[in-house]
């Protein structure tokens, strides 16, 4: 049986748990928090970092979260997420890491640093000019989320695709913490909606950081 060690608030564990579900891949999780791991964790990933996927059976390790759907994407046939020709792989990919690096760069990891980190680990008072920022910027990414849901069915086209679930994965988060506000992005609003309704979704509303409990609106489907 393969284990995610990942940790409630990682939005690439997030993006990862996503993937494994629509292709109906089980796995157990295994909570792993880079900042208190023990020497179990850091033996299959010296780096670190969440998520990692271990297969004891077998002795397989997979790091990374792209290199870990990429993997089941490969040798798992149901329900493909990386779909259609090369360019429209290749815009997939595009979108992926987009929501990956720059939104996580921008906004979730920002937010996850003062309201998460600060809170539950260095015990200090977030700063308020860092959350502006954040949250200015999120606006921005709802704005092109809002334009390719105005101008395709998904985000990456006219499948749902990895694109979507990494995307909803750095939003979820961002959610969590307070940091998304829908006013002005009624499409992006929509989109979202919709990819929480799906019950490869569910398990991530209903979970909840230790210590840091989300806003009342973060598990309903309706919000």
């Amino acid at each position: 049986m393969w284990q995610l060690y990942q940790f409630p608030l990682c939005p690439l564990s997030r993006k990862t748990r996503l993937a494994l579900s629509e292709k109906g891949v089980g796995y157990d999780l295994v909570h792993a928090y880079p900042w208190d791991a023990g020497d179990e964790f850091y033996a299959l990933n010296p780096a670190g970092r969440t998520p990692v996927l271990h297969d004891p059976a077998k002795r397989l390790t997979l790091i990374d979260s792209q290199a870990i759907c990429e993997y089941f994407e490969e040798t798992v046939d149901k329900t493909p997420l990386i779909l259609g020709n090369a360019v429209q792989r290749a815009e997939i990919r595009r979108l992926v890491a987009l929501f990956d690096q720059n939104f996580f760069a921008d906004v979730t990891h920002p937010l996850m640093h003062e309201k998460m980190k600060k809170r539950l680990v260095l015990r200090t008072s977030p700063d308020s000019g860092t959350l502006r920022s954040a949250m200015r910027l999120a606006h921005e990414h709802l704005e092109y989320i809002d334009w390719l849901v105005g101008n395709r069915r998904w985000l990456a086209g006219v499948q749902l695709s990895l694109a979507d679930f990494a995307a909803a994965a750095q939003i979820s988060v961002a959610d969590y913490l307070g940091g998304i506000d829908w006013s002005g992005h009624d499409e992006a609003h929509g989109w979202y909606r919709v990819m929480k309704s799906r019950p490869s979704f569910r398990p991530l509303l209903t979970e909840k950081m230790e210590g840091l409990p989300p806003p009342r609106h973060y598990s309903d489907v309706n919000s």
